[in-house]
């Protein structure tokens, strides 16, 4: 007789183990209550995109489909206790196309946007999303607007095109002039391709600032807390009679708001002021 049946064992034993390892190491790891939640995090935003995408499909490819998104959406900040506060909604132009700029800190800014975006608006995204599974086929029927950045020239063509679609559909489009997510607590400098957009099309810029995620979310630390995330809606820039020669002066005025806005609403107890304390500005230090 033996006394060890086979290969089979050991992954048997572990198996039968993991709803026991599962629990200590929520408890007693914060790297691995960090990897759990951003598993949960990412699974379950392709699990709502499947559920989705039948209903988004009836329409098409349509921007109103960005309603269903998020709608479904929304309840996310509830199941990880972040609180969204949205100050300067009414900044928001009432009837007419806009290009909405964003600092950008990480996979989580979804949820911001979901509180706050504006009816027919999408966002411009690069273009590995749309082969993201069910994610990436749901925004597709949502009507995201996918660059392929490696190429300027396909870039340039799709902000030509959205420029026209601002115009004669009544589209407004959210972009993170960043271009990256920047984990570190401040904010990078900005591409011009958001602010081109708008002047070509000669419609206002909506800036609109997130706070700090610092308190509660920090990668490099991997630590995935509870904690308030304020969203700043900023007045809106105009960008009437200004031409392309005017772009690199608009995009340094917009930044410079919003880095002060920034800096404002991660220093009130409301979003990274503790790390912005310690950090010493570490936003302005980079640049």
């Amino acid at each position: 007789m033996e006394l060890w049946p086979g290969v089979w064992t050991v992954p048997l034993l572990l198996l039968l183990l993991l709803p026991l390892l599962l629990p200590a190491l929520w408890f007693c790891s914060p790297s691995a209550k960090y990897f759990f939640k951003m598993a949960f995090y990412n699974g379950w935003i392709l699990f709502l995109a499947v559920l989705a995408i039948p209903v988004c499909a009836v329409r098409g490819r349509n921007v109103e489909n960005m309603k269903i998104l998020r709608l479904m959406l929304l309840h996310i900040k509830y199941l990880y206790g972040i609180r969204v506060e949205v100050r300067g909604a009414h900044h928001f132009p009432p009837s007419q196309p806009y290009v909405v700029v964003s600092n950008h800190q990480s996979s989580l800014d979804l949820l911001g946007m979901m509180e706050v975006l504006p009816g027919r608006c999408v966002p411009i995204a690069k273009r590995e999303l749309l082969w993201a599974g069910s994610a990436g086929l749901a925004c597709w029927l949502a009507g995201v607007i996918f660059i392929d950045r490696k190429r300027t020239g396909d870039a340039i063509s799709v902000m030509s095109e959205v420029a026209q679609t601002l115009l004669t559909q009544d589209v407004r489009v959210w972009v993170f002039p960043e271009g990256t997510r920047n984990h570190n607590g401040s904010m990078l400098p900005f591409k011009r391709g958001a602010f081109h957009l708008a002047v070509q099309a000669q419609v206002p810029i909506v800036p609109i600032v997130m706070s700090s995620y610092q308190d509660f979310y920090c990668k490099k630390e991997r630590r995935f807390t509870s904690g308030r995330c304020q969203v700043r809606v900023l007045p809106p820039v105009p960008t009437e009679g200004l031409t392309p020669d005017d772009v690199p002066a608009l995009a340094d005025r917009v930044r410079h708001s919003m880095l002060t806005v920034f800096r404002e609403i991660s220093t009130d107890g409301r979003g990274g002021g503790d790390y912005l304390k310690k950090s010493g500005g570490v936003g302005e230090a980079r640049l």
